[in-house]
């Protein structure tokens, strides 16, 4: 069986696009159900309907690999089972159980949404695609994802391993991150989704791009679909999916303090909006431009943080270690400090340099510590 392509103007561009009957569609699907059965992997959120727990497993995936979100899955469930006891833990704890996985906006949006669906849901998990898409923090692909596979409701769940299959399958060159391009996927999605079983059908398609259909190098004469795929007959599958913006990527060069007044030492709780908002880190100072030692020491955050006579030595622990974020990438000094007094330090919190793993911190912090505990 094989594809036809038609040209039409979609009102937004003229396009390639498929124009099937409900026999190739069912082809499609019929197929890509049947390789699921076969290559599924047994993760403890599948073949549930538990509303909450398919919650927490898409919230935790999204920027995270599953081999790595397994763990943190687990440890959250076990530590918060329900939504109420989710609603009534502390901000701060949540954040403690959510460490390492980074982007932590989520795990903040899911405590507020817990809250969200004991105020205003009676504490019931919604049912219904519109109401689940009102909680802070879901936006439509997990609103879909949490309706089909708990719900069954036909609702079209496109992810980034959906994208790759259908613009490879189809040879779709509309860009992915257009509002025309998703608008178009989607439309495809739904034509593809077997109705009866939603659910299922989503899982499936979604496992299938992240199972055969990966990102670099797949194995596309073992694919079910291999005679069908117009991007494997034009020779350009590595082409797929096409990109319009890349996202520009700016560096951030950070200087780290872990000063040491005998057994205490000095955290502070980043404020405001950002990805670390309420995290824990050590002071520090921020610049768009690297400083060598002798440019830092004239900075007025420094002379600040260190009045004269309060130091009484310095010591580069690590320099320039490397920390990717999606849009930044930040390059990192540690320096570790010994102070005479306590001066310049009131606004930050004092704690014993063995409490600190009682506090939320972010993932290059853990980095470092991790590092300084295995040199130390």
């Amino acid at each position: 069986m094989y594809f036809f392509l038609k040209k039409y103007d979609l009102s937004w561009n003229i396009c390639l696009f498929l124009q099937l009957d409900m026999e190739n569609y069912r082809f499609v699907s019929e197929k890509i159900l049947d390789w699921y059965e076969i290559h599924k992997r047994i993760l403890p959120w599948r073949g549930i309907t538990d509303p909450y727990k398919i919650w927490i497993s898409e919230v935790i995936l999204q920027q995270t690999r599953v081999v790595q979100g397994l763990d943190y899955y687990n440890r959250f469930i076990e530590r918060f089972p329900d939504v109420h006891v989710l609603a009534i833990a502390d901000e701060q704890e949540v954040l403690k159980y959510w460490q390492g996985l980074g982007y932590y906006s989520r795990a903040r949006n899911l405590h507020a949404a817990a809250r969200s669906i004991e105020t205003c849901f009676g504490g019931k998990f919604p049912e219904d695609y519109e109401s689940i898409l009102s909680l802070k923090g879901i936006g439509e692909y997990t609103a879909a994802a949490i309706a089909s596979f708990a719900f069954n409701l036909p609702c079209p769940v496109v992810d980034g391993n959906v994208f790759r299959f259908l613009s490879r399958l189809f040879a779709i060159e509309e860009p992915i991150d257009t509002s025309k391009g998703k608008k178009l996927f989607m439309e495809l999605a739904d034509r593809l989704m077997d109705k009866q079983q939603a659910g299922i059908f989503n899982q499936a398609i979604m496992e299938f791009g992240a199972l055969q259909c990966v990102p670099a190098s797949p194995d596309c004469e073992d694919c079910p679909l291999v005679a069908n795929c117009l991007s494997k007959m034009q020779g350009k599958v590595s082409g797929f999916p096409v990109k319009l913006n890349k996202p520009k990527t700016k560096e951030l060069h950070l200087y780290y303090f872990y000063i040491h007044s005998g057994e205490f030492i000095f955290l502070k709780k980043r404020e405001g909006k950002g990805i670390w908002q309420n995290l824990y880190e050590f002071p520090s100072i921020e610049s768009e431009t690297p400083l060598e030692f002798e440019d830092l020491i004239k900075h007025k955050d420094f002379q600040a943080l260190f009045p004269e006579k309060n130091v009484a030595g310095f010591k580069l622990l690590i320099k320039n270690y490397k920390h990717v974020l999606t849009h930044r990438i930040l390059y990192a000094d540690f320096y570790e400090v010994s102070v005479e007094n306590e001066s310049g330090l009131d606004k930050y919190k004092k704690i014993k340099q063995s409490d600190v793993g009682e506090y939320p911190i972010h993932r290059l912090m853990q980095s470092f510590l991790e590092k300084y505990a295995k040199n130390d």
